[in-house]
């Protein structure tokens, strides 16, 4: 899956694909699995109202998927599928909000 704002997944849409700012710097599209979504969402969009989390068809991608570290305060075993191609929108099977619990922090997502 892909983590997004609402606005982000709109221009996806009108584009056709993904680019995220980071794009030509990381050289990936970072993805998560349902499991590991919340240490990036709480990382990046803590405070934020307007996540979707983008759930993916691995065939449409159109690019390879490489199983990569995180950031150091990931733990230690934990690798994180990146996409080396931009997102192509049709890729895209289902878009769920994604929205942090009572205590402010996000947790694992409800399946769609």
């Amino acid at each position: 899956m892909h983590m997004c704002t609402t606005a982000e997944w709109d221009e996806c849409r009108s584009a056709g694909n993904r680019r995220p700012d980071n794009f030509d710097t990381d050289g990936f599209v970072h993805l998560s699995t349902r499991d590991q979504v919340h240490l990036p969402a709480n990382r990046l969009f803590a405070g934020r109202e307007d996540i979707v989390l983008l759930h993916l068809d691995p065939d449409r991608l159109g690019a390879e998927v490489r199983w990569e570290p995180g950031v150091p305060t990931d733990p230690a075993s934990m690798v994180f599928p990146h996409l080396y191609g931009p997102l192509p929108a049709d890729s895209v099977v289902a878009v769920v909000p994604y929205r942090a619990g009572p205590d402010g922090t996000f947790g694992t997502p409800p399946l769609p």
